[in-house]
């Protein structure tokens, strides 16, 4: 790759050249973020050596589905023993696997009854799921064995899950304040209660709760009960959502919060009525950098292809909350097709994001996992 060398013809200045307008006060983040643009720049211009054919006239490179698909199906095999650290994510592995699978058009019910027997021996009895063998449950790994049962799908699937128990168990994770927590005795923040409503959701759980659950004493009946509330509270100062009220806005928990509220009620109801929808917007935006094109999860972090999906999947929230019909305020809330640039995203996707063994990373000079390989990814 030659010092210098052109962009690839058909990319536009945009997402080849750095921004005209430059912080001159010199931190650390300001160092990280020109590193990271050194990196990605050559993968934007199409002209990396790692980068392969084809690409199309607009200097975007194709989606290497093959590497991708095997990469996914190695990552539903046995792991290496140095993976033994991650033993608690085994759902999320699984699930990730499942979800990108499905998403590139794979029949993902071959895997029905391997799924049955990993998950079997993680559901406790007071209800819920762990991590793994004999961990205590938890709202994240339970929201991931619900979601990679369902993908696979069938009625023994669904059987695995011990459905009274669930809800017997989510009633205990609820909160006086409205929100829950995401396991007995553990933190309270807004992925309790987005994986709490997506599992009674789906599992088409009672919305009331147990006649003997303790939040009733506080007042509370159903599951819903003040968590509209409890999530409005979580809007920083930014206008970002942040995990628990009071705490820093992350691209993460504002998708989990807005995709809660969207559980709850119509989306053009349930967000205009509970968060600052102008501050919300312009914190959103403003998590889109160029000429990378990519999302970072925070004011002054680093883009990071994770986001794609966290940042990522704000938006159409957004959208069909502005698309909404509301005839007294039809006029502040005309949708538009240009709420964040959807070619930059494209092309740091594509672009930055793709390894030559398969799988994607968050950034240039990242590794993918889980991964197999032991040498540097680009």
């Amino acid at each position: 790759m030659a010092e210098g060398q052109a962009a690839r013809a058909g990319i536009p200045a945009l997402f080849t050249e750095p921004p005209p307008i430059q912080d001159p006060l010199v931190t650390e983040t300001t160092e990280l973020q020109n590193e990271t643009l050194e990196k990605c720049l050559p993968y934007l211009k199409g002209i990396h050596d790692t980068q392969r054919e084809p690409f199309n006239q607009h200097g975007v490179p194709a989606l290497q589905r093959p590497d991708h698909l095997e990469y996914l199906y190695d990552s539903l095999e046995d792991y290496p023993a140095g993976f033994a650290g991650l033993d608690a994510s085994r759902p999320w592995m699984v699930y990730w696997a499942l979800a990108a699978l499905s998403l590139l058009g794979e029949d993902v019910s071959k895997f029905r009854d391997r799924a049955i027997a990993t998950f079997t021996p993680m559901q406790n009895p007071t209800g819920g799921f762990g991590g793994g063998h004999g961990q205590i449950s938890h709202c994240a790994p339970s929201y991931a064995v619900t979601l990679s049962l369902a993908m696979v799908g069938s009625e023994d699937a669904y059987k695995v899950i011990d459905r009274r128990a669930m809800w017997n168990w989510l009633a205990r994770l609820k909160q006086p304040d409205g929100g829950f927590r995401v396991c007995e005795g553990g933190e309270e923040d807004v992925r309790g209660a987005y994986c709490a409503m997506v599992i009674i959701s789906l599992l088409n759980l009672p919305i009331d709760l147990p006649p003997d659950a303790e939040v009733r004493q506080y007042g509370l009946d159903t599951f819903i009960d003040g968590l509209p509330e409890y999530l409005s509270r979580c809007q920083s100062f930014e206008g970002g959502i942040s995990g628990s009220p009071g705490t820093e806005a992350h691209g993460a928990y504002a998708f989990c919060a807005l995709a809660c509220l969207c559980i709850l009620g119509k989306p053009e109801d349930m967000i205009f009525r509970h968060m600052n929808f102008p501050m919300l917007l312009s914190w959103l935006a403003d998590r889109q950098y160029a000429p990378e094109g990519g999302f970072s999860g925070r004011t002054n972090k680093l883009v990071d292809g994770c986001y794609s999906h966290w940042v990522g999947g704000c938006w159409p929230l957004i959208q069909s909350a502005l698309e909404g019909t509301q005839p007294a305020a039809a006029d502040a809330r005309k949708p538009s097709s240009n709420l964040y640039n959807r070619e930059g995203l494209t092309r740091y996707i594509l672009s930055c994001c793709q390894n030559k063994h398969g799988g994607l990373r968050d950034k240039p000079g990242k590794y993918v996992a889980p991964c197999y390989y032991d040498e540097p990814t680009d």
